[in-house]
């Protein structure tokens, strides 16, 4: 009774803050009740990461009570040595998962569905389910078996739908019937419509029957061709309208203007004890400058800044609502910060919602990972986020490398993060 009387003061009074909010304003630490001196640790603790060439360059920012407190960039952006900035554009990559999610829970909230619907009642391509049963290796051969459920909207939502993740799948058998099907996996150059790859992908088998067990999966990007077959818009016009105009985020996008191109960051990796331009493996790095620009990955595809995130991520530490528009409902917020995967998730310290990982009681008890409560998520390219709504804290930390297991950067940000509050 005491946890429940507790969760309703802190709704009431999250709403009565969301009712009065602004966009997010710079301001100084002791303004948020923020230490300045451990802010400083954490700045000194990204410096040296870039001295010593853990990392070429990060950009970082915290934000407390609506004010960012700290917001800066070190480093380089690409093998040249050009200088990172604050408002350097970075792909987000599985950070896209959480926009993506935002967009079916406002058309959730129009009555357009139900989230328990089976999918294949507005992609009719899904049909059955089938579950993988027997793969040839040989000749990449494989039989199916009928799932006992059908794939819901919130199967795709919590990553428990059996769809696996292409050429990232932990399982090689479905890496390889996933490739020999032509399934695009996070983006890509080549002119292809989400729709044409979700059409492919309702084809393929499942790793497992729906909602019994929790596998990363595509289905964000199923996800963002429902919105399209629902709004009746493109997906990215439906964000751009719907999202990013609204809360300001001028920066995010499936594909850079023009204008745009001379700030986003390359992906390195280090070589030979120097950070190097990635070459281009089954994604093109030059992504998204060029190609035909109409793929729009509703679970990778998006770049955005440190800023324009960490936006996205106050309207939800508002309940909802960000300088006057409201994108969700204070009780939607609600259910998307709730656990929606059971103890699927797996361990104790962490649950998934509707669009992000949860940190438990026990989780928070561990240390270094925020209140119960706090969401989080990051991305493939090494970009990271959490938001923690008991202390209105917000981390961001963009990088954009592949290959660097030396990287510590991330822990120690977030760690760190929570010991600067001083109230």
């Amino acid at each position: 009774m005491r946890n429940i009387f507790f969760v309703f003061i802190l709704f009431f009074a999250s709403n009565f803050y969301a009712q009065k909010s602004t966009g997010l304003i710079e301001g100084k630490a002791s303004e948020a009740n923020i230490s300045q001196e451990r802010v400083n640790r954490i700045d000194a603790m990204l410096q040296a990461a870039v001295a010593e060439n853990e990392v070429p360059g990060v950009v970082a920012l915290i934000a407390r009570n609506g004010k960012i407190v700290y917001h800066k960039a070190y480093g380089t952006a690409n093998e040249k040595g050009d200088k990172l900035e604050k408002n350097t554009i970075f792909r987000i990559a599985s950070q896209t998962k959480a926009i993506t999610s935002t967009a079916v829970m406002m058309l959730w909230e129009e009555g357009k569905f139900k989230l328990d619907d089976p999918i294949s009642k507005y992609i009719p391509e899904f049909g059955e389910a089938q579950i993988l049963d027997t793969y040839n290796e040989s000749n990449g051969s494989y039989t199916t078996k009928p799932a006992e459920n059908q794939i819901t909207i919130r199967h795709l939502l919590t990553h428990t739908s059996g769809i696996g993740y292409g050429v990232i799948d932990g399982d090689k058998r479905f890496k390889e019937i996933y490739k020999k099907a032509g399934i695009t996996d996070l983006f890509t150059t080549e002119k292809i419509t989400i729709a044409e790859s979700v059409k492919k992908l309702a084809k393929l088998p499942l790793h497992h029957d729906p909602g019994t067990a929790y596998v990363y999966s595509e289905g964000l990007d199923v996800l963002g061709y429902f919105i399209e077959v629902i709004s009746g818009l493109p997906f990215d016009e439906f964000l751009r309208t719907r999202i990013f105009d609204p809360l300001g985020m001028n920066d995010t996008w499936f594909y850079l203007p023009k204008e745009k191109h001379n700030r986003l960051v390359n992906i390195q990796h280090k070589k030979d004890g120097k950070w190097k331009n990635f070459p281009t493996t089954f994604y093109d790095p030059d992504h998204p400058k060029k190609g035909a620009k109409s793929f729009f990955s509703g679970g990778a595809g998006l770049s955005s800044t440190a800023k324009d995130y960490a936006t996205f991520l106050q309207m939800y530490l508002n309940n909802g609502e960000l300088n006057g528009t409201r994108l969700l409902s204070r009780t939607t917020i609600q259910s998307i910060l709730s656990n929606q995967s059971g103890d699927l998730f797996g361990g104790d310290a962490k649950d998934y919602g509707l669009a992000f990982g949860l940190i438990t009681k026990r989780g928070q008890d561990l240390g270094g990972q925020g209140s119960e409560g706090t969401f989080d998520w990051g991305g493939y390219f090494n970009t990271q986020y959490f938001a923690d709504p008991i202390e209105n804290i917000i981390g961001v930390l963009m990088k954009q490398m592949r290959d660097t297991p030396g990287d510590e950067t991330g822990w120690k940000f977030r760690q760190m993060i929570f010991t600067t509050i001083d109230d």
